[in-house]
Parts: structure tokens; sequence; C-alpha cells
């Protein structure tokens, strides 16, 4: 009797054990919902071209019902279907490729981005004193910096490795100048630049107009803000690939999928030197690592833990490149006019090699396959370039915004390293 009652209260229990089946969990049990979900999809984007084709096949099938002769012989489509099928696969392949390349080297600076931060604000510290143990061997360099100040130095390298992760993203979207709204509270106010270093391509007669707009109204919590300087032009524009070679201009469309093939665009400059953004942060991030070195604030790690550092800056770099070398090397537009003179060659010859046993049922069959021609090519279109602000692209805002998260939690909670007392390794032994 006993078990009987257990079995039965075990019983009534378990169902309220099992959470409920929402909605927004369904998606877990049947792929249904993806069936019919529009946004996020390709239909936008291949509904006119797919729309033609059907037109096509409804004018075929009435044309046979009207008593016309448009048949073909069926050995066609098997020919065009292969010569089809083997270059959407390549074309497939190669943009996932891109996509996922591109998103290996931006996980891969985000990587750096972090270790770096973590070293300097860890390792970074005041050189040891003369009240050092008795023990410790060595030089002691001698410093005025205070700890706070040396700690808003380490804030200003974390801030300038957030902002490199930040500019590298604008860099491959095209996107020039420092006006962008999420620069603000990221990029650094003592971030100055020179005229005379060539970073700056913006002169005004007898100020550094650059040294104004940063002072005035880049960073977006300083007071003073000015809209006339945040939206002048300054020295983040494009770099050419080969500056021997003419500007690159953006491909034209075709007319299969109108208005989605994209690349990156580069903008003209004159005879004015220039430089992208991020390799200007990078080298202002070295140039403030070369004086922590130099001031003792690295005594503690020695030359070891500069060249961490240094390898981190330089790995960032590289990915940027890395980058970059998607971005400015789309699929050669042979690949992609091929493939959609083939699909449309081929979409137009299937009404024509089923009307005669199918009849008006070839417009919906037709209808299908010009559904799943045309958005596998639509779908490669559109991860080709990874870079962009598409539904499809890397959403390398929400990136950004989570490791500003992370430098930002670095600054206000996590404690600071050693202080940089007990002892100095020079990195050639013991005298």
């Amino acid at each position: 009797m006993s078990n009987h009652t257990n079995k039965r209260t075990f019983a009534s229990v378990l169902p309220t054990l099992r959470p409920p089946i929402r909605r927004r969990h369904l998606r877990k049990y049947s792929w249904l919902p993806d069936v019919f979900r529009i946004k996020g999809s390709i239909v936008g984007r291949i509904f006119g071209p797919v729309l033609t084709v059907t037109l096509f096949a409804t004018a075929v099938a009435y044309a046979n019902h009207r008593g016309y002769s448009l048949s073909l012989t069926n050995s066609i489509v098997p020919l065009l279907s292969v010569v089809v099928g083997l270059i959407l696969v390549f074309r497939n392949g190669t943009s996932y490729d891109r996509y996922w390349e591109g998103r290996k080297c931006f996980g891969n600076m985000t990587s750096n981005v972090r270790n770096l931060s973590r070293l300097v604000w860890i390792q970074v510290a005041l050189p040891p004193t003369d009240e050092q143990p008795a023990h410790t061997k060595g030089k002691t360099p001698v410093t005025d910096l205070t700890e706070q100040q040396l700690r808003r130095k380490k804030i200003e390298v974390l801030r300038l490795s957030l902002s490199f992760v930040f500019a590298v993203k604008h860099y491959l979207r095209g996107e020039d100048g420092m006006h962008w709204e999420d620069y603000r509270g990221v990029l650094p106010a003592s971030f100055i630049r020179a005229d005379e270093t060539g970073y700056n391509t913006q002169h005004t007669t007898g100020s550094n107009s650059y040294a104004a707009t940063m002072n005035n109204s880049v960073v977006g919590d300083l007071p003073g803000a000015s809209t006339d300087t945040i939206n002048k032009s300054d020295a983040t524009k494009r770099v050419r690939p080969k500056r021997s070679k003419n500007q690159i201009h953006p491909t034209t469309t075709t007319p299969l999928l109108g208005g989605t093939q994209r690349t990156v665009e580069f903008h003209p400059f004159a005879d004015e030197a220039s430089m992208p953004l991020p390799l200007v942060i990078a080298h202002e991030i070295t140039r403030i690592l070369f004086q922590f070195r130099r001031e003792g604030f690295l005594e503690t790690v020695g030359p070891a833990g500069v060249n961490a550092m240094t390898g981190l800056l330089t790995s960032m770099a590289d990915q940027m490149t890395a980058m970059e070398r998607v971005a400015n090397t789309p699929i050669p537009i042979s690949y992609g006019i091929h493939l959609k003179q083939c699909v449309t060659l081929y979409l137009f010859a299937l009404p024509l090699t089923l009307v005669k046993e199918l009849g008006w049922a070839t417009i919906p069959l037709v209808t299908v396959v010009a559904f799943t021609f045309m958005g596998i090519e639509g779908i490669a279109d559109e991860i080709e370039m990874p870079f962009g602000s598409d539904p499809g692209d890397l959403p390398l805002d929400r990136y950004c915004k989570d490791l500003k998260e992370e430098i930002d939690y670095i600054i206000e909670r996590l404690p600071e390293g050693g202080e940089g007392r007990h002892g100095y390794d020079d990195g050639e032994g013991d005298d």
C-alpha cells in the first residue's frame, strides 16, 4: 500500500517538474517556425528574380495550353544541372570560408586585446624604491609619477586597446572619420596626433586641427562638444592596397540578383600621406609601452614581459591585416557573372522541358527550383563580405560592446597587480 502511494505521488508530481512548452521553446522541438520565417531569411533578396522566373513559367504554360509547341528535349536539363551544381558548391564554400576567416580573425584580435589589457593592468607598476629588500640586486629606476598618475596611464592603454577594435570595425566597413557614436567614452581624450607626423590630412591655418577636434569633440564625455569640428574629415581615410594602382571601383550588379553584389570602396586621396586609424592607435600603444619600459614601470617582469606585450600588439596588427585581405579581395566577378548566367539559363530552360508533361503544374515546380537555386547564390553573396551591417553579416557591434564591458569591468572592479617594490630583474642574471 505504501509503495503504491509513493508511485502515485511521484506520478502526480512529475508533470509539475516538466517545464511547459512555450512559444520561444518551440524551435528546440521543431523546425516549423523557421519554415515560415521571413525576417532574417533570403526571401527578400530573391523575391524579384524568383517572381520573374515564375512569370516566365506561367507564360510558357499558358502558351502550351493554347496549343503552341514550346517544349524542348529533356536532355538539356541534366547537362545544365551538373554545371550549375558544381559552380554553386564552389560559390557557397568560398563565401563561407571568407565568413569564417573573418570571424576567426576578429576573435583572435579580441583575445589579444583581452590578454594585453590584463598584462598591462597587472604588470605595469611603479619601479622598486630605496626601501626594497636588502637582497635585491640590479638598478633601481626613479620616477616622479604617483600611483594615481600611473593608473591613468594604464587606463589610457586599455582604452586605446579597446579603441583599436572599434577602429578596425569601422575601417573594414569603410567608415572614415572619428565622429561615430560608439567612439564616445572609448577613445581617450589624450590621443592627439600632430600634423608633422603625417597622420593628419586636415590642415587649418595657424592651428592643429586634429588636436582641436580631439580636445573639443571626439570624446563624448568631454565638455564643450562641437558638431562643427566632429563632422570634419581627418586622417582615418582608407589606404589603397597598392599605391601604384588606380582606384578600385565598386563592382556593377547583374540582373539576376541586382543590388546584392558588394565590394569594398577605397576612398581616393591626393598626394598627402594617410594612415588607417587602427595603425595609428597601435603606434600610440607601442610608444606608451616603450615609455613604460624606459621609465621603469616594467622592471618587475623584465624583457620577457615587454616582449609578450609587444607580441600581442603585433598579433593585433596581423589580424587586422588578415581581415583587410578578406575585405579588399572579393571573389572574382567572373565567377559571379558566370554563375548567374548558368542559373538563369537553367531556370528559363526548365519550363520548356517540363510543360509538355506537367502542363500548369510546371509553374509551382519551377518556382520551387528557382527559390532553391537563387537562394543558395543569394546566401553566398550575402556572407561574402562578412564585415558589413546586413542582418546576415558578423555582429561586430555586439562583439565590440561585449569587449567594452569587459574593459570597463577591469578598470572599475579588478585590483591592480604588484606594487613593483619587491625586486628588479634586468634580464642578465645576478650581478
